[in-house]
């Protein structure tokens, strides 16, 4: 599963369609980010949503294996992969927006507003917020996990409660992905190595992997979590007011 420009190339022109009229957007059964990257892997209608177990399969592919596509709460991927781990080789896809552009939809007229400007808003850390929900798993061979990096037009709704419209309850419509920037992929527990520090201190607390990191404590709360779990990092003891104090385990 390579980043392969001309196969994403075909599922963004399916999906979204070479000239999609913009009443189009977001009336797809599934959301657009979802339905192209599940075309990119997988081009083959019959391979997808797969009924397995009594659970449904975003791909079966022809070798048997399973790719299941979660934009987000990736909690609720726990009831599958308790089932589908047993027997199958399963791959969990992340897409995250890499350089994002907003344009609002004035909800009661249709009006498109003028595209604002295209920011990088990809965080190297943002996606183990959410991989840390299932990281239990991480450490079962079957288990793959892939970080797909996508340019995004996010089409939102002026529909806020603050004077503008567009904060304070604005909702998202849908995003739609334009380019496919990056895949980065983790497979075994080691790859996650790439995620530790490289000044980081032979034994630190959680406010020196913060201050490496550039994280917030919340943030690092949740890396370290996801870190140790996988075995990448050990509780070693505790420092002064309580905290702990962790170092890299010595096979790593």
């Amino acid at each position: 599963m390579s980043l392969d420009q001309i196969r994403w190339q075909h599922a963004k022109d399916k999906i979204i369609g070479i000239n999609r009229e913009r009443q189009q957007i977001g009336t797809l059964s599934e959301k657009t980010v979802h339905a192209v990257v599940k075309n990119y892997y997988e081009p083959n209608e019959d391979y997808q949503e797969i009924p397995i177990e009594g659970k449904c399969a975003d791909i079966y592919t022809a070798d048997g294996k399973i790719i299941e596509i979660q934009t987000r709460a990736w909690n609720k991927l726990k009831d599958k992969l308790d089932i589908f781990l047993q027997s199958y080789d399963v791959t969990a896809v992340l897409p995250m927006p890499d350089h994002k552009q907003i344009i609002w939809i004035d909800p009661d007229t249709g009006e498109l507003c003028k595209p604002g400007p295209n920011k990088r808003c990809y965080s190297r850390y943002a996606p183990l917020i959410e991989i840390y929900k299932i990281r239990k798993y991480l450490n079962n061979p079957n288990m793959h996990v892939r970080i797909l990096k996508l340019d995004m037009i996010e089409y939102k709704l002026l529909s806020g409660r603050s004077r503008d419209r567009k904060r304070f309850g604005a909702e998202r419509f849908d995003r739609i992905p334009t380019n496919l920037t990056d895949e980065i992929v983790l497979d075994m527990p080691e790859d996650y190595m790439q995620y530790v520090p490289e000044d980081l201190p032979d034994e630190f607390k959680s406010k020196d992997f913060a201050k490496a990191a550039k994280l917030t404590e919340r943030a690092t709360g949740y890396v370290i979590g996801l870190l140790k779990e996988i075995g990448i990092i050990e509780k070693i003891g505790t420092a002064e007011r309580g905290a702990y104090v962790y170092r890299i385990k010595e096979n790593y």
